[in-house]
């Protein structure tokens, strides 16, 4: 086995370089040629047959399809759960380091394929180049930081040591259980929380997204390719049912990984808590859910950086990221010119087809959130003032203009309602300890940040501000695995800190061991 070195985030593409350019262009076109490919269930290594079909489709170019997908009925959940409760007894003894082994092969063909993956997104989610090779980059990052943490659970644990005893901590995983992904990070997000499952010894039945389940079932390609035995993750694309009614309702879900709505995410909770016949253990829940994220920008601010930081934030990816700027709350001193600035960046951004590398935005991910993102930016004209966009962009694709609200009050629906989409509301603070308190006044509690130069109003901030990720003078997107543990408080979920080093007992259990020595 090879020595394994200290982690490293990956680097982002530099697709300024021609090499690079290049490189994608062509994963582009070899992609280009595999669209419309059917794809079945797989448990226990064997594909089954469907009950119908569901087609994904490209948001740039809604009459192309991605890939063609046989639909797993109730029953399929039900025997993909028991085949994982039967790997488990296999994969659950198996030495953790052969099972990080599996990992950084993972990550390996992740990297060897790197462009390839983002072209998938590019077609399937319509991620623009850089936000796709981002996505990427997160999941070899789980991959070889979830196999890192795994060896250390695996390792020796100390303890306090008492005379004529010898004790140890084990740390064991749960069981089988159901990974339920989302479309907005169909990569990192699907690939994170499956690898954290596997790697601690647990099985799973992964149901991906049903507007991204082509990039999916390129990861469970690989996963086997990596060498997973049968059983170990079975794919189950399908109806959203599948999830709760299938999967987990069933007595031998042990647990539930879940990243997606609010909504979607208390139902899960609600369903996981109540113990139904045959379950002989409490479900774990793990939930990451949405986000109405804040960048406050106070009067010491360089207003250069925070308009360049707000739209970054807003904007990337259409704001289909929980972790978006949603809401840019501004002191009076620099409220006219960080507003100013942020129109004018706004308004420079370019709208259109991912696969165009100078797209800066892209389309918003089906129909209905187009509808529901037009229906919220209707409802906002009657809560502030238009300054950018407004409406659809041009083009056969689902596009949004990038729409900026002003004089937006803190109690407005576009300011305390997720709206998922390119809509940012400007709210005027009358200092700081308000900017701070508007800031606070949503359900949620996943984001946010500060610009600012004033060390004691940073320090209020980093105290005061709700938030289980926090950023000072830099955007409140980008969380590096490692880096920027991810979770949120509140109705933004669990707070399970993905990418740190607490997240893998999210999938473990604690066993005391004592050994008396003999008289």
């Amino acid at each position: 086995m090879r020595e394994i070195q200290e982690f490293r985030n990956e680097p982002p593409t530099d697709f300024t370089s021609a090499g690079n350019r290049r490189a994608m262009q062509q994963a582009l076109a070899k992609v280009s040629g595999e669209l419309g490919r059917s794809y079945n269930p797989v448990i226990g290594g064997r594909e089954t047959e469907g009950d119908g079909t569901f087609s994904s489709l490209n948001p740039s170019h809604p009459s192309q399809v991605v890939g063609v997908f046989a639909k797993a009925a109730l029953a399929q959940a039900e025997a993909a759960l028991r085949t994982a409760h039967e790997a488990f007894g296999s994969w659950s003894r198996t030495p953790a380091r052969e099972r990080a082994e599996i990992l950084f092969r993972t990550a390996g063909l992740l990297r060897e394929r790197k462009h390839e993956m983002s072209a998938w997104m590019i077609h399937e989610a319509g991620k623009t180049w850089s936000e796709a090779d981002a996505d990427t980059a997160e999941a070899i990052d789980f991959c070889e930081f979830y196999g890192r943490e795994a060896l250390r659970y695996a390792a020796d644990q100390p303890l306090t040591r008492i005379p004529g005893e010898t004790n140890e901590l084990q740390y064991v995983p749960l069981g089988a259980g159901a990974v339920i992904p989302p479309w907005n990070f169909p990569l990192a997000i699907l690939c994170g929380m499956t690898a954290a499952a596997l790697v601690t010894g647990n099985t799973v039945v992964l149901k991906p997204a049903s507007d991204t389940p082509t990039i999916a079932a390129k990861f469970f390609e690989i996963l086997v390719e990596a060498g997973l035995p049968p059983g170990v993750v079975n794919f189950l694309p399908g109806p959203g049912s599948l999830a709760g009614e299938g999967l987990v309702k069933h007595p031998l879900a042990r647990f539930v990984a879940f990243t997606g709505s609010k909504a979607v995410g208390l139902r899960i909770n609600e369903l996981a808590a109540r113990p139904v016949p045959g379950q002989r253990w409490i479900k774990r829940a793990v939930l990451e859910m949405g986000g109405k994220n804040f960048i406050i920008v106070d009067d010491t601010a360089d207003v250069n950086a925070a308009a360049t930081g707000i739209v970054a934030s807003a904007f990337g990816f259409q704001v289909q990221k929980c972790s978006a700027c949603s809401r840019a709350i501004l002191t009076p001193r620099v409220h006219d010119e960080v507003l100013a600035k942020v129109i004018e960046r706004t308004k420079a951004l370019r709208v259109g087809p991912a696969e165009d590398p100078e797209s800066a935005v892209g389309p918003v991910i089906n129909a209905d959130a187009k509808t529901k993102i037009l229906g919220y930016i209707e409802i906002g004209k009657s809560e502030g003032n238009i300054l950018a966009g407004g409406g659809p962009a041009p083009g056969e694709g689902h596009f949004v203009q990038p729409t900026v609200f002003a004089d937006v009050s803190e109690s407005a629906r576009i300011a305390q309602e997720e709206i998922f989409g390119p809509v940012l509301a400007v709210m005027r603070a009358k200092d700081l300890a308000d900017a701070i308190r508007i800031a606070n006044g949503t359900d949620y509690g996943l984001t946010g940040s500060i610009y600012s130069t004033d060390r004691g109003a940073i320090d209020k901030a980093k105290a005061e501000c709700f938030a289980g990720n926090f950023y000072v003078n830099r955007k409140c997107t980008g969380a590096l695995v490692g880096v920027h543990p991810f979770g949120g408080f509140n109705m933004s979920g669990t707070d399970s800190k993905a990418g740190g080093r607490d997240y893998l007992l999210l999938f473990l259990q604690a066993k005391a061991i004592s050994e008396t020595a003999k008289a």
